[in-house]
């Protein structure tokens, strides 16, 4: 057992959310036989957890994992500090939920963003730069009952990226990246901003643009129309990247010579993440939220994107299309389905033959 191993051992470790994706990896973590704590706010998830463990159903297997788990009004009830804390909240819980944490970290705790959305200074402006690391998370997975996930993407097909915001950190870096590794693979990356802006590229083409149609992200594309809509909203997103001075950065395992042709970048992104990361079922967390009855993070989303073109005087009539319907779903207006494809378009301005 390495130095590395021993000290990951040693360490207390909560996973703040855990939803489809916190279960998963919490559990990973727990198989790994370090001390994790799974920190979640639905409580009949939270007694499934403690009755049955967690059950996790891949496309090569099914796994059961016994957890320990925490409702989040027993937080309260904590005594002893965590070392590392892995976010998994919605981008648009991050700071209470960090507020909620802080409390029960040490001085030199580290906070990981394990999320969607832009929420590394967030997480920094609760809990300090010194104490915050970013990551970009790629796992496909769906959850509708207590206690059991279905995890599309298992260990070998997920992706994480690591990065530090404060340069004193990069050393701690590889401790945050030896975690996640029970996960997927990870990359260490310079830039976790701009990396992290990359990812919302990809998340501004997929996340709502298919969750309003009702449809699997495969199946939404099969329609030329919907594809086009798709990578012009994420060549929105990352024509807006590129005034706030963030680099065309590889995602996905991706290299620079992938995207060495920044106008196909993004439907280079968009294809890598349907031939890799997802299944033919594969519903959007966007969509997942909808048919729960949930607020998404489409403000985190496509709405990031409309509010900082908006500040770089850049027109961004796709994403502005997206964030109307998104709301109009949300307040009740409308239900998704393909029925709002046509209006979307002509949102737009997004004609069937536009390109």
């Amino acid at each position: 057992m390495g130095k590395g191993t021993v000290k990951m051992t040693q360490q207390r470790i909560a996973v703040l959310g855990a939803g489809a994706n916190g279960a998963s990896i919490g559990a990973d973590l727990t198989r790994a036989g370090l001390n994790v704590t799974l920190i979640e706010q639905w409580p009949e998830h939270v007694q499934a957890m403690r009755e049955r463990g967690i059950r996790i159903e891949m496309p090569e297997e099914t796994l059961v994992q016994p957890v320990r788990v925490l409702n989040l009004c027993e937080v309260a009830t904590i005594r002893e500090k965590f070392d590392v804390v892995l976010v998994l909240m919605k981008a648009y819980d991050t700071r209470w939920a960090c507020q909620l944490i802080e409390p029960y970290l040490k001085p030199d705790s580290l906070v990981v963003g394990v999320q969607n959305g832009m929420t590394t200074d967030i997480i920094a402006s609760v809990v300090g730069a010194s104490r915050t690391m970013g990551c970009v998370i790629e796992i496909s997975s769906t959850m509708f009952t207590a206690g059991v996930i279905q995890r599309d993407s298992p260990p070998g097909r997920s992706w994480f990226a690591v990065g530090a915001i404060d340069p004193a950190q990069r050393e701690r870096e590889a401790e945050v990246a030896e975690l996640l590794r029970f996960s997927g693979s990870v990359e260490i990356v310079d830039n976790i901003r701009a990396t992290k802006w990359m990812k919302l590229v990809s998340n501004a083409t997929t996340l709502v643009t298919t969750a309003i149609l009702g449809q699997p992200m495969i199946e939404a594309i099969k329609d030329p129309r919907t594809r086009n809509f798709m990578i012009r909203s994420g060549e929105e997103a990352l024509t807006v990247g590129g005034a706030m001075g963030y680099p065309l950065l590889p995602i996905f395992g991706l290299s620079a010579a992938d995207l060495g042709d920044r106008e196909r970048a993004v439907e280079v992104l968009l294809d890598t993440l349907m031939a890799g990361f997802v299944l033919a079922t594969t519903k959007t967390t966007v969509l997942q939220d909808w048919m729960k009855g949930r607020h998404s993070e489409v403000d985190d989303l496509n709405g990031l994107v409309v509010r900082e073109a908006l500040a770089h005087e850049i027109p961004t009539p796709v994403n502005a299309a997206v964030v109307d319907f998104a709301h109009r779903i949300e307040s009740g207006e409308l239900a998704p389905g393909l029925s709002n494809l046509e209006p979307m378009l002509a949102l737009a301005g997004h004609s069937q033959g536009a390109s």
